[in-house]
């Protein structure tokens, strides 16, 4: 034994004076027996180290195992793994010696200034000619404390995939909460139609992803409704403006809007390639509400309408469609409503 290592063993001594023999370790931690320290100090190579040193990076290829005679060392797992911080006694780095080239999991990293035995294949080889039983014991906890490590690792990971899946199911709910809240914004209360919110949001999708190449509007107004209300009451005005809503509804394709604008005005934005078939959806209206009317009932299921329909130039805004729908209108309820008025495209608008 030269005189370093004889320090070596002299240092563990005096670690250990004072306390319980080590010669039975436990398995789950990194410390030496009595009898492995002074063997591996007597075999293997001294190496001084100063603070803030580093000995290997994560991802490093490794063949050489560390004791701690002198100092702290930290080693680092990364990805929010927890650390460790060794002292002296204890060992690591043991796969790299037992399996050659390993790949490092963690950064080694001096935390004080200190003394090192370094062990590598040659000198693992001089362990088990020396005292083989010793060596079997080492190896069997070694052994045994990687896989507690990688069971840890397992468990630790399982968590971390739980704790991932519960922010993934949170971050679900929050999702489906904000488009519920979203398409409340977007929708009437009353008659879960569309609102002018919603309309204005459903035109700048429109815009956006591109314009149906020709659409056609409808602008739809209750003749006397407030007699209803008056009449009625405003819970059976209520279940008008749904009958109404319902019409729209049974109406509107998949690339249709049914928008209750306020009040009792209500709009119906369609793909239509022509007059015909807008008015042909225009006059459905008008011709359903009329056929609700006739239906015997203790309070009316519904009122006459008045209909403004055009065709709309994609290449305009919604105001200019909402003036040429809204002079239809006006020619319908000046001629005492519950009948359809078109508005050309080239047609001149006049004041209302």
């Amino acid at each position: 034994m030269n005189r370093e290592n004889a320090a070596l063993v002299h240092s563990r001594e005096t670690i250990i004076a004072g306390t319980p023999s080590t010669a039975s370790a436990d398995v789950a931690t990194a410390v030496l027996t009595d009898s492995e320290y002074e063997l591996f100090a007597e075999i293997g190579r001294s190496r001084r180290i100063e603070a803030g040193q580093v000995l290997f990076r994560r991802g490093e290829l490794g063949t050489t195992m560390f004791v701690i005679a002198r100092g702290v060392i930290d080693l680092d797992f990364g990805e929010d793994l927890v650390g460790k911080r060794l002292g002296p006694c204890e060992f690591f780095g043991e796969l790299g010696l037992l399996i050659g080239d390993h790949v490092r999991s963690a950064d080694a990293v001096a935390a004080s200034d200190g003394l090192l035995i370094e062990l590598r294949h040659e000198e693992f080889q001089r362990l088990v000619e020396c005292d083989p039983g010793l060596v079997s014991y080492f190896l069997r906890r070694a052994i045994l404390r990687v896989v507690l490590n990688e069971q840890s690792l397992i468990r630790r990971l399982r968590r971390r995939n739980e704790e991932l899946e519960s922010a993934l199911d949170s971050l679900h709910a929050a999702t489906h909460q904000l488009n519920q809240t979203e398409e409340l914004v977007r929708t009437d209360e009353l008659t879960n139609l569309y609102n002018r919110r919603g309309l204005t949001l459903h035109l700048q999708e429109y815009r956006r992803l591109g314009m149906p190449h020709a659409m056609g509007l409808l602008l739809i107004d209750c003749d006397r409704f407030k007699q209803v209300n008056d009449e009625h009451g405003h819970l059976i005005g209520d279940r008008v403006l749904q009958g109404v809503a319902n019409i729209l509804r049974s109406l509107a394709g998949p690339d249709d809007l049914a928008c209750r604008l306020g009040g009792d005005e209500f709009c119906l934005l369609m793909v239509a390639d022509n007059r015909e078939e807008v008015m042909r959806f225009a006059e459905f209206v008008v011709s359903t509400a009329q056929g609700l009317m006739q239906m015997v009932h203790g309070a009316p299921l519904m009122c006459p309408l008045s209909v403004g329909a055009c065709l709309v130039d994609a290449t305009k805004d919604w105001n200019d469609w909402y003036a040429r729908a809204d002079e239809g209108l006006y020619r319908a309820k000046r001629m005492g409503g519950n009948c359809v008025q078109w508005q050309d495209h080239d047609a001149e608008l006049t004041s209302a």
